[in-house]
């Protein structure tokens, strides 16, 4: 089964995304708004349990902390993705390193870039029209990361939260 882990934002902030993605995001209806901190990976029952404990014991160790989110930012010209920008602390960037070590060692595809998607496989048309207009909006959260979740991919694609692990708790 294929899994990721992610935080996810407030509701404010999930409705503030939802009001974009219904329309300009593709995977709209496969995941609600959120942060990824560990990009897709594979595992089998088995592993399943051990990384299942791995995220507890990370979970533990790591304090609950705060994020912000400060405008909207672009992929381009890469792909035609819009997303609100998370600016990287020091905490979330300590929690996505210790979700690539231990069990979970494996290569980054891409750089960390913290970011909640609210566009994306746009045509060049829909991408500068949205684009022009949201780099002019103000988007100012500070968000509290009190946990994250694996999530696990469906067959019919979406995404499920399979467990919740709350920071810092015994």
């Amino acid at each position: 089964m294929n899994y990721t882990i992610a935080i996810f934002p407030s509701n404010q902030v999930q409705q503030e995304a939802n009001s974009y993605r219904k329309r300009f995001d593709s995977a709209y209806a496969l995941i609600k708004p959120h942060m990824k901190v560990r990009q897709p990976f594979t595992l089998d029952a088995e592993e399943l349990i051990d990384a299942v404990s791995e995220l507890k014991r990370i979970a533990r160790e790591t304090a609950p902390f705060s994020y912000k989110i400060e405008k909207v930012s672009t992929f381009a010209p890469a792909h035609n993705t819009l997303y609100f920008k998370v600016s990287p602390s020091e905490q979330l960037k300590t929690l996505h390193e210790k979700l690539y070590h231990g069990f979970f060692d494996g290569e980054k595809e891409y750089a960390f870039i913290p970011h909640i998607t609210i566009a994306q496989n746009l045509s060049n048309g829909e991408y500068a029209d949205l684009y022009g207009t949201l780099k002019l909006k103000q988007f100012q959260y500070e968000e509290q990361a009190a946990q994250f979740h694996l999530l696990e991919q469906q067959e019919d694609e979406k995404w499920i939260v399979k467990e919740t692990f709350t920071l810092g708790e015994e």
